[in-house]
C-alpha cells in the first residue's frame, strides 16, 4: 500500500509517499480501505519530530480516517467486512489501508458521506471528552472556544449550541468571524483587535465564562483565569502560544477555579473506547439530526500531503482539510 512517511524531521517537504507494507490485523482490530483522512495540529508537530507516536502505533501520521472494513480480526463481533466506518488512530491515517482497535470505531453519521466523516472522530473525541465528559459542561452555561475557525472549533460551537450553551469564539480574520457566527457562536471576538477578557466580561455582566477550550497555552493562562466564571474549568488542548508563562494564582482560590490539560493520543484503548462510546451516544443523534454538519475546508490527494500541511500551518483553513488516499 501506499503511505505518507516522514523520512527526516522539517517542514511539510519531508513528508514522502512511498509503497510500505500492509499493516498486520490483531485479535480486536479491523484493517479499513482509507477514504480519507483529516489532518490535524498534531500531525505537523510530529513531522518535525516534537511528538512521536505511542510505542505499538503506526509511524505514518493521521489520527482520523474514514472508509470500508476489509478484514477483521478473530475476536471483533460488532463490525464485519464491509462495513463502512469512521475512526480514532493512533497514527497511521495518511494512508491507504488503516489497522484500528475495534473500540475506536464509528458508524458513518447518518446523511454524512464516508468522505466527509474522516473530519468528526478526532474533533469529536477531543471536544467531548474535555469539554462535556472532564469540565462537565452542561445547559445554561457559556462556553468561550479560542479558535472558533478551527477543526475544533467549528465542531465545538455546534455541539454546544445544540446542547444549549451560549457560545463565545475567537478568531483572528472577519472572514473566520462570520464563519463562527454563522456555526452558532453568540458572540465573536476578534483577538487581534480586541481584548478578549473586557469583551467577555462586558457580554457577561462581569460574571465571566463557565468553560474556556484553550490551545494556545502560556501567553493565553493569565487572560484564562481573569475570564472565568466563580467556579469555572479551563480546559488546556494546545500550546501553539508556547507552554511556559508566568501567572498569579490568586484568582484560583477567589473564583474556585479548575484548570485541567489533556490530550487522546497516548490515552489507553480502554480510554478512547469509552469515549468513542460515549460520542456515539450523545454526538452522533446531534449530527443525524442535521445539528453539527462536516466543515471541510479543503481536499488534497496523498501525494500532496506537503501542501496540505502547509496551507494548515499557514491557518487560512477554516474547519477541516482532508487527504484522499
Amino acid at each position: 500500500m501506499k503511505a505518507v512517511v516522514i523520512k527526516n524531521p522539517g517542514g511539510p517537504e519531508v513528508l514522502q509517499v512511498q509503497e510500505v507494507e500492509d499493516p498486520a490485523v490483531g485479535d480486536n482490530e479491523v484493517l479499513i480501505q482509507a477514504e480519507a483522512s483529516a489532518l490535524n495540529r498534531a500531525d505537523t508537530i510530529q513531522r518535525k519530530g516534537l511528538y512521536p507516536p505511542p510505542k505499538g502505533a503506526s509511524p505514518y501520521p493521521g489520527l482520523e480516517c474514514s472508509g470500508k472494513i476489509i478484514a477483521v480480526g478473530k475476536s471483533v463481533t460488532r463490525w464485519k467486512v464491509g462495513d463502512q466506518v469512521c475512526a480514532l488512530l493512533s497514527g497511521g491515517g495518511y494512508a491507504e489501508k488503516v489497522v484500528v482497535p475495534d473500540g475506536q470505531l464509528l458508524p458513518i453519521p447518518e446523511g454524512v458521506s464516508v468522505r466527509d466523516a474522516a473530519s468528526f472522530p478526532e474533533v469529536a473525541c477531543t471536544v467531548w471528552s474535555t469539554v462535556f465528559m472532564m469540565s462537565r459542561l452542561s445547559s445554561g452555561e457559556t462556553l468561550l472556544i479560542h479558535g472558533g475557525s478551527s477543526g475544533i472549533g467549528t465542531f465545538a460551537i455546534q455541539i454546544a449550541k445544540h446542547l444549549g450553551i451560549r457560545v463565545f469564539a475567537t478568531a483572528g480574520t472577519e472572514e473566520k468571524l462570520a464563519a463562527c457566527k454563522n456555526l452558532g457562536a453568540d458572540v465573536c471576538i476578534n483577538y487581534k483587535s480586541e481584548d478578549f477578557v473586557a469583551r467577555v466580561m462586558e457580554e457577561t455582566g462581569g460574571n465571566g465564562v463557565d468553560v474556556i477550550l484553550d490551545n494556545v497555552g502560556g501567553p493565553y493562562l493569565q487572560k484564562n483565569l481573569e475570564s472565568l466564571a466563580i467556579d469555572g474549568r479551563l480546559f488546556i488542548i494546545g500550546f501553539m502560544g508556547g507552554a511556559v508563562t508566568q501567572v498569579n494564582l490568586s484568582c484560583l482560590l477567589a473564583k474556585r477555579l479548575t484548570i485541567q490539560a489533556a490530550g487522546l493520543r497516548n490515552r489507553s484503548l480502554e480510554n478512547k473506547a469509552k469515549i468513542v462510546a460515549e460520542v456515539e451516544k450523545h454526538v452522533w443523534p446531534a449530527i443525524a439530526a442535521g445539528k453539527v454538519k462536516p466543515i471541510v475546508y479543503e481536499t488534497f490527494p496523498l501525494s500532496e500531503a506537503a501542501d496540505a500541511h502547509r496551507m494548515m500551518e499557514s491557518s487560512a483553513h477554516i474547519g477541516k482539510i482532508l487527504l484522499i488516499p
